[in-house]
């Protein structure tokens, strides 16, 4: 039997992947119904941009696929599958800002780059722990 501890753990994993999860589909439907207020609340400009806008949109629905497909999920081996997905689309987000930070301001990298790399830490956690047992 395995001690409260080691329980609890695991618990507090998938609790904070379902958090996760909620919080990427609530971010979608707001980058969706909003592109614009979405990327001036990030610091990415302001104004009409239709091409920045699709982008948006497409980040959404990247969020909320991402976010259902793992509280959708009706096993665990559905559930490691999205973490995994998860985790390389957030570990690409970080290499992305790497990438562009000369053209943003440092606050407006720091803080995309702080929420990629928690949501990929967390994944990393996931997955770890579905590998290692």
């Amino acid at each position: 039997m395995a001690d409260a501890k080691e329980t609890d753990g695991r618990d507090r994993l998938d609790d904070m992947m379902t958090n996760l999860a909620r919080g990427r589909v609530a971010l979608g439907l707001a980058a969706l119904a909003a592109p614009g207020l979405t990327v001036k609340a990030m610091g990415m400009g302001g104004g009409a941009d239709p091409g920045r806008d699709y982008m948006v949109r497409a980040f959404a629905a990247r969020e909320i696929a991402l976010g259902a497909g793992y509280l959708l999920s009706g096993d665990d081996s559905g559930r490691r599958l999205w973490a995994r997905l998860g985790l390389a689309v957030d570990s690409l987000d970080l290499m992305s800002g790497a990438k562009t930070r000369p053209g943003l301001p440092l606050w407006v990298t720091a803080g995309a780059m702080g929420v990629a790399g928690g949501a990929a830490a967390l994944g990393a956690a996931k997955v770890a722990r579905d590998i290692m047992g």
